[in-house]
């Protein structure tokens, strides 16, 4: 060989390298106006789970547009039992994989950090510290579950400047106490409850909120309730402003068995990223979630 070309550079990694952009050279940065557009339209958002660098560029170039690093890892990468175990530290860590993935290709996918069990349950301000971390690792957004008693938090990390996601429906981090993984709101006591939850964190300035295993005709009403704070549902109907799944299960590769409410989008994908683009464009055409399959 050479000398000429053993000094040539390198054209990859010994580890393989990142996928390319997003192929939507039209896509600007997604922001919060921008999902206020979307939602004015009547667009679906679509949101994946992502807990590393190249998933999460792979979800961006497939066209998703939030990316959730979900407390979800503790049972589809740590191998726990539940979302419980985890710790502030960990994602942190997984928050700023994600983010150095999305920087290496320019991604433009909207960033939720999950806030999870015991960072923000103590006090408003405890809230406020455990954000900040997610915030300084790159998110854009961070994500914390319940209601109630939640609002007053909600509202002190939203006057400080920290985009807020809301989670109601099932809850994982308290499943114990919700006697399980069961739908929630089916009764009407529950389902007032969670309309009247829903309002208390839309008016304390919660922009997004995760509604889970709640009957589709409760998510929809919710949904139209919430002109400001969009709806993003997980065995929750298609009514719900945008969809989410945890992306292990979507690719069919999760440690146990699919929920009622997951779709397998590698069946008939030829790559990771086939499956991801499939389960965007099942969500913006209104194919999934089928209410008769994937919901209650």
């Amino acid at each position: 060989m050479s000398q000429t070309a053993s000094l040539a550079p390198a054209t990859g990694t010994p580890y393989g390298t990142l996928p390319s952009a997003s192929p939507l050279p039209q896509r600007k940065p997604v922001s919060l106006p921008r999902l206020q557009e979307m939602r004015d339209r009547g667009e679906k958002i679509t949101m994946l789970t992502a807990y590393d660098a190249t998933f999460a560029a792979v979800a961006d170039a497939a066209g998703v547009e939030c990316i959730l690093i979900g407390d979800s890892l503790g049972m589809v990468c740590q191998g726990l039992s539940s979302t419980a175990g985890v710790t502030l530290e960990t994602m942190v860590y997984h928050t700023e994989s994600v983010v150095r993935g999305l920087r290496r290709v320019q991604g433009t996918a909207w960033v939720i950090g999950d806030l999870p069990f015991g960072s923000y349950h103590e006090s408003k301000e405890q809230a406020m510290r455990s954000a900040a971390q997610l915030l300084h690792a790159g998110a854009h957004m961070i994500k914390l579950e319940g209601g109630g008693w939640t609002a007053d938090t909600v509202r002190f990390l939203v006057e400080r400047g920290v985009p807020v996601c809301a989670h109601l429906g099932l809850t994982p981090q308290t499943v114990h106490s919700l006697g399980g993984y069961r739908v929630q709101g089916r009764d009407e006591a529950a389902a007032r409850t969670l309309r009247t939850q829903a309002l208390e964190l839309q008016d304390a300035g919660a922009t997004m909120l995760v509604l889970e295993m709640v009957p589709a005709a409760l998510s929809a009403e919710i949904t139209t309730a919430l002109p400001t704070c969009h709806t993003i549902g997980i065995g929750a109907g298609k009514g719900t402003a945008g969809q989410v799944l945890v992306m292990h299960d979507m690719l069919g590769i999760n440690l146990g068995k699919n929920p009622k409410f997951v779709r397998n989008f590698m069946d008939g994908a030829a790559s990771v990223r086939d499956a991801m683009a499939a389960y965007v464009a099942a969500v913006k055409d209104g194919s999934f979630p089928d209410d008769q399959l994937h919901a209650w």
